[in-house]
């Protein structure tokens, strides 16, 4: 991937703020507003940019629960896998699901409730009885330290 110090420049800003103008943006890099737009598009075009999202702030919700659950699954298989997988992105609660290494668990989950009773609701009543599911582990977040910090594209 071809991305030089402007590029990087406008990633570093959209993840700040991706409803900025492209007038603003293209201030903010010192580029006239066409070759700006044009840039940002091109990112869209190579994948950089896969979207754009408004962040939400879970407590204002009543989303005052966050727990990282660990899931292991009964088989290591593509069929088992695909289905936990295909049932689990249906489920509101979990706002984050990936296929972790280094321990005994298969799946780290990161899931939002409004409370204890919501969550052990959503565990107990929904996800433990997924087919294929052994075992579950469940870590809550205290302190959200750093949040929604954005990739480091400089790396």
């Amino acid at each position: 991937m071809n991305l030089d110090a402007t590029d990087r420049k406008i990633l570093r800003i959209l993840q700040q703020d991706a409803r900025i103008s492209n007038l603003d943006l293209a201030a903010k890099i010192n580029l006239s507003p066409t070759p700006c737009a044009r840039r940002v598009r091109r990112l869209e075009e190579m994948g950089c940019i896969m979207g754009s999202t408004v962040l939400l702030d879970p407590e204002v919700l009543g989303l005052n629960l966050t727990s990282y659950l660990a899931v292991a699954m009964e088989r290591h298989t593509n069929e088992q896998f695909e289905k936990f997988e295909s049932q689990v992105v249906k489920f509101p609660e979990v706002v984050g699901c990936s296929v972790v290494t280094g321990r005994s668990e298969d799946y780290l989950l990161k899931v939002v409730a409004r409370n204890m009773k919501h969550y052990e609701e959503f565990l107990l009543g929904r996800l433990s009885r997924l087919p294929g599911v052994t075992n579950l582990h469940s870590s809550f977040e205290l302190r959200n330290v750093i949040p929604n910090k954005g990739l480091p594209v400089d790396l």
